[in-house]
């Protein structure tokens, strides 16, 4: 992964983005299923990684390589607590909670 990091340095801007994202999420994942049991993952991830600064961002991509620090927790559990998260959560989390509670 770290070679991938690395990569994107030679790579425009927009791809780094969205290596840097897609690098983001492995870390966002962790934290979710660890510090968030019962959250549905997958809308969880989506709506940190949509309301995350780029600063956040690549802050939580550097984590990937070592896996979730204190600090990536840190951001996860701030960025969770935004208010357009806990919105993006609502629209998109509680329908799937709902939809599995239903099976």
């Amino acid at each position: 992964m770290l070679i991938l990091i690395l990569g994107a340095a030679a790579c425009s801007a927009q791809s780094q983005d969205a290596i840097a994202r897609e690098a983001a999420r492995s870390t966002v994942n962790r934290v979710v299923v660890e510090r968030f049991p019962g959250v549905p993952v997958q809308p969880a991830i989506d709506c940190v990684i949509d309301n995350a600064s780029a600063q956040q961002i690549y802050a939580l991509a550097v984590d990937t390589v070592g896996g979730p620090t204190e600090s990536s927790i840190q951001i996860v559990s701030e960025i969770a607590a935004r208010p357009e998260t806990l919105s993006c959560l609502a629209n998109r989390g509680l329908p799937a909670l709902l939809q599995g509670a239903l099976r």
